[in-house]
């Protein structure tokens, strides 16, 4: 690993470390505000126990919603030697398992079944980016697996949904006693009324920011992996035009417009300008072999595509 590998790895963990530990210490504010000190092991502990038994997401439930299939390995063979290679620079334990998703959106995302690793490429994807590029969003996706980050977000999401519960307990707790404090005189806890306030959005804004820190992390690990920082850059600016809305073409908006702190990913612009500075590893490192089009058999197989709106994919 480039030195210069190092030091954008090193930041990254060390932002993603300060963001869940700056959730963490948000929640366990709120709690000691509501309901004393005695709260804060009471909350670890409960923190703790719906990490370890809230029952996740199913994996393939998500698959159907999309009405994924299965990717046949002798359909898309090189498609499949890309993964393996992939998963074997990366040490992961299992090859992902490769769904295909008959959707006009070029796009990808990955997620874990019981230690069991997927990837899901729609059709826009195989068909609008070259095999440099494909490798570096199936590198990308990958080092989502192998951080970990699927548990990272999944620990961050609870931590904001525990903030905001607590918040709407503390806000019925305030409206039943504010007679009494009104009628006794007593002192209002004004720094639980303002963590009341301020604790749900500040934790949701948390929440944003560390998913763009392991987006940039990903985006790090896919470079090094595929020793070709220039396809993921290309892919990138690529899937961004191909995800414009039509009022995008009728009424260009500068990419620096509206606030990056509601983005779940950072810019673009950002994202490729990281990658473009990074040196190119070793020729030796590469993949693919640059070819196109070398995924027309699937329309064989592919049901006709079409479009769908469902949100921020990894």
């Amino acid at each position: 690993m480039s030195p210069m590998h190092q030091s954008h790895k090193l930041r990254n963990s060390l932002h993603t470390a300060l963001l869940l530990g700056g959730m963490l210490l948000l929640l366990l504010a709120l709690a000691a505000s509501l309901f004393g000190s005695d709260a804060l092991l009471l909350m670890l502990i409960t923190f703790g126990m719906l990490l370890l038994f809230t029952p996740r997401a199913s994996a393939w439930l998500t698959l159907r919603l999309h009405h994924a299939r299965p990717l046949p390995f002798d359909s898309a063979p090189e498609l499949y030697r890309i993964v393996q290679e992939l998963a074997r620079r990366t040490d992961l334990p299992q090859y992902p398992l490769l769904f295909y998703i008959p959707s006009a959106t070029p796009n990808a995302f990955a997620m874990q079944e019981q230690g069991q690793p997927l990837i899901a490429v729609t059709d826009g994807l195989l068909h609008s980016l070259n095999e440099d590029e494909i490798t570096a969003v199936l590198a990308h996706e990958i080092s989502h697996i192998q951080n970990g980050d699927l548990y990272v977000m999944m620990a961050a999401d609870m931590i904001t949904r525990l903030t905001s519960s607590l918040a709407t307990a503390g806000w019925l707790i305030l409206v039943i006693f504010l007679p009494v404090w009104l009628l006794t005189g007593a002192a209002m806890p004004w720094l639980a009324v303002l963590l009341l306030l301020l604790a749900p959005l500040a934790s949701a804004l948390l929440q944003l920011a560390l998913s763009r820190t392991r987006e940039f992390d990903a985006d790090l690990d896919a470079a090094r992996i595929t020793g070709d920082p220039h396809a993921l850059a290309r892919a990138l600016l690529k899937l961004e035009q191909a995800n414009k809305r039509w009022w995008n073409w009728l009424i260009p908006i500068p990419h620096k417009t509206g606030s990056s702190w509601i983005r779940s990913h950072p810019s673009t612009q950002e994202r490729v300008q990281r990658l473009r500075s990074l040196a190119a590893e070793q020729q030796q490192l590469r993949i693919s072999r640059g070819q196109t089009g070398f995924y027309e058999p699937w329309h064989a197989i592919a049901t006709p595509a079409h479009w769908r709106n469902h949100g921020v994919w990894y």
